[in-house]
């Protein structure tokens, strides 16, 4: 038996999963993919990750935030609720947040805002956070920065920079996310050059599924949806990239994820 992988960021609530969501499960635990963050992205999600956590408890926990494509809806009720839910066994995270400058969905002031105040209810309730950063790099490291004394763990989600800024990164101590993004040859062949920088202690491995399915994977599915089950894929990138066995990796992974997020 291989050693378990955890997802630590899927999209399960996705309606893209609608039809089929618990033979995506199945396959997942076929995989070796025993436990699975599912992440919270906007209220409406937060909720459903919530549902989906606690309906399958030691294999699904949740995040609980607010992207920042949604970060103009963010307001006083929002911030109160995702202090309620940071109550919740099933919660292990706050975010997704962070900044998103690429398409700029909501205006840079709400982003800049929306982010400041999830790193505060991280601060405040002792959570670690579950970060987004594209195209915003200086204004994220600026806002992120002075929050770390505060914050026991943070996580770079899905990191498709340069070896600049994941050296930045690491040096703020910050866990890193690698994805299918690795497995892109049109535009992630760059992470398998720097994917080595990356110490043990500090890499964990996600889908982020629906999305990002692995441009390797060989037979390729039907559909273009990535799910769970993949991380496989992920995981066999990331190790031919580290010159490290699958095995190794598997298990540094989801130690650090055990850790990461105090899965027990």
């Amino acid at each position: 038996m291989p050693h378990p992988l955890i997802d630590i960021g899927v999209n399960l609530s996705h309606n893209n999963f609608d039809e089929d969501r618990d033979a995506v499960m199945k396959r997942a635990a076929t995989a070796g993919v025993t436990r699975m963050i599912v992440t919270g992205s906007s209220d409406e999600s937060n909720e459903a990750a919530l549902r989906l956590a606690e309906s399958h408890r030691s294999v699904l926990y949740a995040t609980a935030g607010v992207h920042p494509h949604h970060a103009s809806n963010y307001d006083n009720a929002t911030d109160a609720r995702i202090r309620e839910l940071a109550a919740r066994d099933a919660v292990v995270a706050i975010g997704e947040c962070g900044l998103d400058y690429c398409r700029n969905f909501s205006p840079r002031d709400a982003q800049l805002a929306a982010f400041q105040a999830q790193l505060e209810i991280a601060a405040d309730k002792g959570m670690p956070v579950f970060l987004h950063q594209r195209d915003a790099h200086d204004d994220f490291i600026e806002i992120l920065e002075p929050m770390l004394p505060r914050l026991p763990r943070a996580v770079a989600h899905c990191f498709t920079g340069e070896g600049e800024s994941l050296r930045q990164y690491l040096a703020m101590d910050l866990y890193i996310g690698i994805t299918g993004w690795i497995c892109d040859e049109r535009r992630g062949m760059h992470l398998q050059d720097i994917a080595s920088i990356i110490p043990d202690d500090r890499l964990m491995i996600e889908t982020d599924a629906p999305y990002l399915l692995p441009r390797t994977l060989e037979p390729k599915p039907r559909s273009r949806r990535n799910e769970p089950a993949f991380l496989t894929e992920v995981l066999r990138v990331v190790a031919e990239a580290r010159g490290q066995s699958r095995e190794h990796v598997a298990r540094i992974t989801t130690d650090n994820a055990m850790s990461f997020f105090d899965l027990g």
